[in-house]
């Protein structure tokens, strides 16, 4: 009696002296259980209970002592006492199964050999009776040791991609992306391979298949690729996407891209932002996709001239144009490129070498400059852009990405030299129109930013304009 009560004092002590929960929880149980021998020693050295039952408490009190020292020992030696946690390689399931492991050990050696007796009949017993939970429960006790995978991590169990959100002495708990949970005994778990995308580092290389046709060359398709996913912030900058060749079908050549992030749960939304780009650049790039089509030659000699209208007629509203004869815009038209861009692509970006202007067919796009804050502008159909870089050559002046999918006529400098420079009076007409709207663009700038720039003088823009056009 008094020695469990000492030890329940003592227990009592070291749970007041921790910060840890996990340790003063542990140490409750050993003082409940000193506290127990305490009571069973005092009702036997009484005399109140008859024999029998006096004899088999003193037969089986010993075993509660045994089990709170065992109990004791293993949660002080394992545990740290001023930080509240649980050792990486110790964590309960381990701690229980010490705990477990050595009292029974204790108890074959020490106990009386009635209990012995009945300890042994009873782990044949439980054995065969429990034969699959022993089998979850060794196995969960290998996973825990060993940590293929921890809360948190994600991982592909049987074939399923999931978030493991529990791991328990008989069964891990796993998340789905479809937000299911499914149970995986532990036992399944030590016979199946496991794939952990957390670790080493939470860094995921996806794998994404693309084709193109043949009649473009495998360098063109790779570049036109890599520059589409240039800044997709989905995407690791480090380490570098990939393009490569992997396929020579009956129909299309076939690549893998290979992009990285660290978050494995948007791998699908990762792999439909790179489809996307992947199918804007290759539209404005035009490479073929592979698929089967039939054209109407007939039909489409019928469409062509109205096609070309429509383009012309985009450049009847742009201001700078407007001095050119109806019948240079359409020309200017037959000779300029039709560019798609997805929601989110940059268009132009400055301080980029550029020598071409875009005019606004459809959609809308944001113009942002590098020392203001938030958008400057917003433009929408008929709006044009990038006219400096075509008269001058000057690199681009703002980055212009597009808010929604947006529709774009380019006019390349050799396409407006060809149809300008018959004209010298369209030269300086068009050259007065840009001057003016570049003078109001740098008061715009100069109210929004605390730099100034020093204007032009229109000769000197008009000759700068000459010069560049004349190459």
């Amino acid at each position: 009696m008094i020695v469990g009560g000492g030890l329940l004092l003592f227990a009592l002590a070291m749970r007041s002296a921790t910060i840890n929960r996990y340790v003063r929880s542990r140490l409750l149980i050993s003082a409940a259980l000193f506290g127990g021998y305490a009571l069973a020693a005092a009702f036997v050295a009484s005399g109140r209970l008859p024999p029998d039952v006096a004899l088999q408490v003193g037969t089986f009190s010993p075993l509660l002592l045994a089990f709170g020292l065992v109990n004791l020992f293993v949660v002080l030696a394992i545990n740290p006492w001023r930080a509240d946690r649980i050792p990486d390689h110790f964590p309960n399931i381990v701690q229980d199964a010490i705990v477990i492991f050595v009292f029974g050990l204790v108890a074959m050696l020490f106990m009386p050999d009635k209990i012995v007796t009945t300890t042994a009949v009873g782990a044949v017993v439980i054995g065969f009776a429990l034969q699959d939970t022993l089998g979850n429960l060794f196995a969960g006790l290998a996973i825990q040791i060993e940590k293929p995978f921890s809360v948190g991590h994600w991982v592909t169990i049987g074939g399923k991609d999931g978030l493991v959100s529990l791991i328990t002495w008989r069964a891990t708990t796993i998340r789905t992306k479809a937000g299911n949970l499914v149970v995986v005994p532990n036992s399944v778990l030590s016979r199946d391979t496991i794939t952990n995308y957390s670790e080493p580092t939470r860094e995921t290389r996806l794998e994404i298949a693309v084709s193109a046709g043949y009649d473009t060359p495998p360098n063109e398709v790779k570049a036109a690729v890599l520059a589409s996913l240039a800044g997709e912030p989905s995407i690791l900058a480090e380490p570098p996407v990939e393009v490569l060749l992997f396929e020579f079908a009956d129909s299309y050549i076939g690549y893998h891209v290979r992009v990285w992030t660290n978050d494995f749960a948007a791998d699908d939304r990762v792999r439909d932002r790179v489809r996307s780009r992947v199918y804007y650049a290759f539209h404005r790039h035009g490479i073929a996709f592979p698929y089967p089509v039939r054209v109407n030659i007939e039909s489409k000699r019928h469409l062509e001239p109205e096609h070309e209208h429509g383009r012309a007629s985009a450049l009847d509203h742009v201001e700078i144009l407007s001095s050119l004869s109806p019948a240079q815009r359409f020309q200017l038209a037959g000779m300029s490129r039709l560019l798609l861009y997805g929601a989110g692509e940059v268009i132009a970006r400055e301080n980029e070498p550029g020598a071409s202007m875009f005019v606004l067919r459809r959609g809308e796009a944001a113009v942002t400059l590098t020392d203001v804050d938030g958008e400057v502008a917003r433009l929408t159909s008929g709006a044009f852009f990038g006219e400096m870089s075509l008269l001058t050559g000057d690199r681009r002046s703002a980055t212009v990405a597009a808010v929604t999918d947006c529709e774009l006529l380019e006019i390349g400098v050799d396409a407006f030299r060809r149809v300008v420079l018959s004209d010298a009076a369209s030269v300086e007409r068009v050259a007065a129109a840009v001057g003016s709207r570049r003078a109001e663009l740098e008061r715009h700038r100069a109210t929004r930013t605390t730099s100034a720039v020093e204007p032009e003088t229109q000769q000197t823009f008009l000759a700068r304009v000459r010069k560049f056009l004349s190459r």
